[in-house]
């Protein structure tokens, strides 16, 4: 039987444990190459994958076969360059502000949905989408100095972000969650291993100590979100993902000294209030055809 208290703990524990992962990301971005701290990453994720993959209904053979190979490459692609971006914009751009411009995600999801998915989406959801664009553009504007080239890499991680979870939905009508999860982390780790050896510098102790926190950071924190969607229905979730962006912005202004300016602030609103928004009516939506086809049958 679903949990709701445990399904929310284990949901604010997960996006607690990603701010401090993107934390850890950034402070070793500011002396590795992103390719090395992806590839040690991926060592870790890839074992993990493959315990649930074992775990799973039919184990690791049925965890392996796919209706949709090409798209399960892409989303592993996705998600493998939306890791680097994000390293190297924590670094270029500040956590914070990088942070701020992910929690646009939604609102991209709910753009991209049309084209890729076919879906009709109506007055209501398309005001909250040029709102939460006007908020975007807020974050993106200069404030009190020169315009920043690298702040299209957490827009760039935002998009992308948002095409690999429609990917996701896509390939979810037929693979389980095994399947897909286990195909995103052996294209990553393909992908990191073979280019993480031109640019590895040798890690010292603390280095490893902190490699081996981000490790695992990252495998407390898709548990903890397995867990909570076990328990919680995904649009209970999604708005608590939120939380990620203010324990990010605890640690950036705290550990690392940012500054949160006030355009960041207020489109951090905006973006936020559109988006969940927009969650809230592709859930209301999602129920009426739900319930329109039951009807019929």
């Amino acid at each position: 039987m679903k949990s709701p208290p445990l399904g929310y703990s284990f949901t604010f524990l997960a996006f607690s444990v990603f701010a401090i992962q993107d934390g850890l990301s950034k402070h070793l971005g500011l002396t590795h190459s992103p390719i090395q701290v992806a590839m040690v990453r991926y060592w870790a994720f890839v074992a993990f994958a493959i315990v649930i993959a074992m775990q799973s209904e039919g184990g690791l053979r049925r965890a392996v076969r796919t209706s949709y190979p090409v798209l399960q490459v892409c989303r592993g692609l996705l998600l493998f360059l939306q890791i680097l971006l994000s390293i190297v914009a924590f670094t270029k751009v500040g956590l914070a502000q990088s942070q701020a411009i992910f929690a646009a995600g939604p609102i991209f999801v709910a753009l991209l949905s049309m084209p890729i998915l076919g879906e009709r989406v109506g007055w209501r959801r398309w005001t909250a989408i040029l709102i939460g664009l006007v908020g975007v553009l807020l974050m993106l504007w200069p404030s009190g100095g020169e315009f920043n080239v690298y702040i299209a890499l957490p827009l760039l991680c935002a998009i992308f972000g948002a095409i690999y979870g429609l990917f996701t939905r896509l390939v979810s009508r037929e693979d389980p969650p095994s399947t897909s999860f286990l195909y995103l982390t052996l294209v990553g780790f393909v992908g990191a291993n073979l280019l993480g050896p031109f640019y590895w510098v040798p890690f010292t102790g603390w280095d490893w100590a902190l490699m081996i926190g981000l490790c695992c950071t990252g495998i407390i924190g898709h548990f903890s979100l397995i867990k909570a969607y076990d328990n919680l229905d995904a649009v209970l979730v999604q708005p608590i993902s939120y939380w990620q962006l203010v324990v990010g912005a605890v640690i950036a202004s705290t550990i690392f000294g940012e500054i949160l300016r006030w355009n960041t602030v207020l489109g951090s609103v905006i973006v936020i209030g559109a988006g969940l928004f927009t969650v809230w009516r592709e859930y209301v939506v999602s129920r009426r055809e739900r319930f329109r086809s039951a009807d019929h049958t």
